[in-house]
């Protein structure tokens, strides 16, 4: 089995009456295990904390965001390596330094989440309120209205799998500048941003209050809890927030910003960071 984002696949066209055999792509969705490994009083414990549908690429970036935006763990010292099994690629294990005991009663959740729903199987609103460490930090952020306008084509730019698939969500940070930064899919949107605040992780480039994160998709409310959770202050997306997103985006003081098109879109909180 090869770790690929993409299966190549033949598919009957249907156009005008006529049918005609077609090479098609499609993108793959497959289970990814996230385990946990530690030493608790002398005796090693491995964990199994998720099960999530995600597209192959980038796991171990994936699971730390996952375990990171949970609060699993607080920084990238407290853990040796990330590994996926060698002989199922569908598993992933972190492995904690000696005496680092991951924080696992700050998560209720099931161990299965699915690739449309990242807060589905979360035990409460109230657990999904993860504490961020850069939460109610001051900034003094101005970025000019005219400077989101080139943003999503940028986006569609470099969504190499999207543009062959159509079924992948994105997710991308610019500079305060608009230059790319970093960019990740997935056909989880929750599981692109967690691959995002992963690789920034790891490069132990949090937190990311100098960023503007873009979401190809719609701002759901587990979204801008994980970009509360990087220190991200401002949310930018092509499609509609939700109510919760909304709630959660003007509690943790997060400017959102929704259906970004071509020089258009709605200021729904932290409207005093945008010149216009």
């Amino acid at each position: 089995m090869q770790n690929n984002p993409v299966k190549y696949i033949t598919v009957k066209r249907v156009s005008a009456g006529n049918v005609v055999d077609s090479d098609d792509q499609l993108a793959v969705e497959e289970p990814l295990e996230i385990k946990v490994k530690y030493h608790h009083e002398g005796i090693q414990i491995i964990k199994s904390i998720s099960v999530t549908m995600r597209t192959p690429g980038n796991d171990a970036e994936l699971a730390a965001g996952f375990l990171f935006t949970e609060g699993i763990f607080k920084n990238p010292g407290q853990i040796i390596d990330i590994q996926t099994d060698l002989f199922d690629e569908n598993k992933v294990t972190a492995t904690f330094a000696k005496d680092e005991i991951p924080q696992l009663q700050s998560v209720e959740r099931n161990f299965y989440t699915t690739s449309s729903c990242g807060v589905c199987g979360k035990a409460s609103i109230d657990a999904i309120k993860t504490v961020s460490a850069y939460r109610d930090e001051e900034d003094n952020i101005q970025i000019p209205a005219g400077l989101f306008y080139s943003l999503q084509n940028a986006l569609k730019e470099r969504q190499e799998v999207f543009q062959n698939t159509g079924g992948l969500h994105a997710s991308a940070l610019f500079d305060q500048q608009g230059n790319f930064l970093l960019l990740r899919e997935d056909v989880g949107r929750h599981n692109a941003l967690d691959k995002v605040i992963g690789t920034s992780f790891l490069n132990q480039n949090l937190p990311l209050r100098n960023s503007i994160l873009l979401l190809s998709g719609r701002a759901s409310f587990e979204l801008i809890q994980k970009a509360s959770m990087a220190g991200i202050k401002i949310v930018a997306a092509i499609g509609a927030p939700s109510s919760l997103a909304l709630q959660l985006a003007e509690d943790f003081g997060i400017t959102l910003i929704g259906f970004l098109g071509n020089e258009k879109f709605n200021i729904y909180t932290g409207s005093q960071r945008i010149i216009v």
